[in-house]
């Protein structure tokens, strides 16, 4: 059977034996976790952080190179003129390379630039070189209960996919 789950298979509502105080918790510290990562890489890195939109449309152009700004925008859950505009600071930003379609000039397609490539490559660096150093800092049983929870806490998010 496997563990394949769809969304039709997870409950609008919170399981019983679930406590909603406890869900709530792991919301808030998992968006925490998210924000402070993201100043402390901030304060690290050798450029001016992006505001989070332009980081997931760069994200989602590095794992779909030669997506549509159309596409791009149904994935992101985003209005195409929001994705637009998006696309259109990131290129004066020298971060994205937007390109008509040969068979459709009407259609634009969306590359990373190297530019682009080096500025992810060097934040996923310092994000692994903070989290590293706060890790150690742990017990050892916190850091093997931490760690053990990185395939679960993948899993999770992947249940959050629409």
């Amino acid at each position: 059977m496997g563990d394949t789950v769809t969304t039709d298979d997870v409950p609008a509502q919170p399981a019983p034996c679930l406590d909603p105080a406890s869900t709530a918790a792991l919301g808030a510290v998992v968006g925490e976790l998210h924000r402070r990562l993201r100043r402390a890489v901030a304060q690290h890195a050798n450029c001016l952080p992006l505001p989070e939109a332009q980081v997931e449309l760069l994200l989602l152009v590095r794992a779909n190179p030669d997506v549509s700004v159309k596409d791009a925008a149904c994935r992101l859950h985003a209005a195409p003129n929001t994705v637009s505009t998006l696309v259109r600071d990131l290129v004066a930003a020298g971060l994205l390379h937007r390109e008509c379609a040969p068979a459709d000039r009407r259609t634009a397609r969306l590359r990373l630039t190297d530019a682009a490539h080096a500025r992810i490559a060097d934040h996923e660096q310092q994000r692994a070189v903070l989290l590293s150093a706060a890790v150690s800092r742990l017990s050892p049983e916190a850091r093997a209960t931490v760690m053990a929870a990185t395939p679960h806490l993948a899993r999770l998010a992947d249940l959050l996919n629409p």
